[in-house]
């Protein structure tokens, strides 16, 4: 096995933002029960929403 996890971090995620109101980065997909109780129980939860946040995406449909 190579260590590697098949999982992606929030802070990549084009769904994870800034709250100004809270003052902290908060996920903005609202998980339902099911979700949310596999995503606070394991390390390894794979978010079926997860979408790579790329900076460089709108430059390239410019191009």
């Amino acid at each position: 096995m190579s260590g590697k996890s098949n999982t992606a971090s929030c802070d990549n995620c084009v769904h994870y933002e800034y709250d100004e109101f809270c003052d902290c980065y908060c996920c903005t997909i609202n998980l339902d029960e099911d979700e949310m109780q596999r995503f606070l129980s394991s390390s390894s939860f794979n978010c079926p929403y997860f979408k790579f946040y790329d900076d460089y995406s709108m430059v390239r449909k410019q191009n």
